[in-house]
C-alpha cells in the first residue's frame, strides 16, 4: 500500500484523484487546502488528516517519518495552475514522487527546471494525461499509427464548456493566474493532438480573447482547426435545447469521433500507470505545454486562412466591462 498525501482538497478535481487513490488500494496520509469545505474526503479517507496552513501540513509529514517511520510515497496536486510548479517541488523535497493536474506548468522553461530537480532528488515528476487512456482516443492513434505514413488528417476540435461569472472573479479569469482560456480548457486536447499526430509545424493564432479561442495547428499528421469556448451562446442551438452546456465535437476527416463518454475512471488508470512506473512524465507533457505558451504570446491575425468556423461567431464584452 502506497502512502499518498493530496493538496488541493477543495477543488473540483480532487474527487477524481481520492477516487483514484482508493482504487489503487492506497493510503492518503494527510491533506491540504486554505478552504475547508472538503467534506467530500469523508466518502473516500475519513480518517486522513487535514490541514489549511502549508507549514502545519508540512511539519505533520515530517513527524510521520521521523517520529513514525511512515514514508510519504506520493502528493497529488490540484491547486491553480499557476501553484502546481511550486507544489511539485515541495512533493521532490518531501522525498516523494509528484502527481501533477494539467497543465503541468505554464511555461517551457519551468519543465527544464523540473527536470534537473528529478535528476537531484531522484523522485518523479508524472502528468494526469487522462485522455491517452479514453478508448476512442487509442482506437484513433492506432487507425493513423496504421495509416500510410504520408497521410495528412484534417481535424476540427470544438470545446466548448459554459462558465458563468465566478470564472472572471476566480483564479481561472487571471490570464497570469490560469494562462488563460487555451491554457485552462485546452491543454489536455493539445496534448491529444501531439500524442497521436505527432511534432507541430505550426501554430496560428486567430482569436484570442476572454471568453474564446482559435485558431490552426499543424502536425506531422495532421491540419487542424481548434475553436474553444466557455461562453454559453456560442454552443449549438440543439445542444441548448437538450439543456447542455457542454459540446465537444472532433471531426476526423469529416467523420464525427464518438467521444461523449467513457470518462469516469480516466484518472485510475493514470495512477495505475505511475504506480506500475510507467505513468506520463516531463517529457511527455513538454510539447502541449509549449504550444498554450505560444497560444498565450502570439498575437492572433484575425479570421484569415483556414479558420473555425465557430470563430465567426460574435464577440462579446468582458462581463464585468459591458458599459
Amino acid at each position: 500500500m502506497k502512502n499518498f498525501a493530496l493538496i488541493g482538497l477543495a477543488g473540483y478535481i480532487a474527487p477524481r484523484h481520492l477516487k483514484a487513490i482508493k482504487d489503487t488500494n492506497s493510503n492518503l496520509l494527510a491533506a491540504l487546502d486554505k478552504f475547508d469545505s472538503v467534506g467530500v474526503i469523508d466518502s473516500y479517507f475519513p480518517n486522513a488528516d487535514f490541514f489549511v496552513e502549508a507549514e502545519r501540513f508540512d511539519r505533520y509529514l515530517e513527524m510521520l517519518k521521523y517520529d513514525k517511520g511512515v514514508q510519504l510515497d506520493y502528493m497529488s496536486i490540484c491547486t491553480p495552475n499557476y501553484l502546481h510548479d511550486s507544489h511539485i517541488r515541495m512533493a521532490l523535497r518531501r522525498g516523494a514522487d509528484a502527481i501533477c493536474e494539467k497543465p503541468l506548468v505554464l511555461n517551457p522553461w519551468n519543465i527544464d527546471a523540473l527536470e534537473r530537480m528529478e535528476k537531484e532528488s531522484g523522485k518523479r515528476v508524472w502528468n494526469i494525461l487522462q485522455l491517452r487512456e479514453h478508448e476512442s482516443i487509442i482506437a484513433l492513434k492506432k487507425k493513423v499509427d496504421q495509416s500510410p505514413r504520408d497521410k495528412v488528417f484534417d481535424v476540427d476540435l470544438t470545446y466548448l464548456t459554459s462558465r458563468g461569472s465566478w470564472y472572471y472573479t476566480s483564479w481561472k479569469g487571471d490570464v497570469s493566474k490560469s494562462g488563460g482560456i487555451a491554457t485552462n480548457i485546452g491543454v489536455h486536447f493539445y496534448d491529444m493532438l501531439s500524442w497521436i499526430f505527432g511534432c507541430v509545424k505550426r501554430n496560428v493564432v486567430h482569436l484570442h480573447t476572454h471568453d474564446r479561442a482559435a485558431g490552426f495547428l499543424e502536425f506531422e499528421r495532421a491540419r487542424v482547426r481548434w475553436f474553444l469556448s466557455i461562453n454559453y451562446d456560442v454552443l449549438p442551438e440543439n445542444i441548448k435545447k437538450k439543456g447542455q452546456r457542454t459540446y465537444r465535437s472532433i471531426k476526423i476527416e469529416g467523420e464525427e469521433l464518438e467521444f461523449s463518454s467513457g470518462f469516469t475512471d480516466l484518472h485510475t488508470r493514470v495512477y495505475e500507470g505511475v504506480l506500475n512506473g510507467c505513468g506520463y512524465g516531463l517529457s511527455d507533457s513538454r510539447q502541449a505545454i509549449e504550444i498554450v505558451h505560444e497560444i498565450r504570446n502570439t498575437e492572433p491575425i484575425g479570421l484569415k486562412g483556414d479558420f473555425h468556423p465557430f470563430a465567426k461567431k460574435e464577440l462579446v464584452k468582458h462581463p464585468f466591462y459591458k458599459n
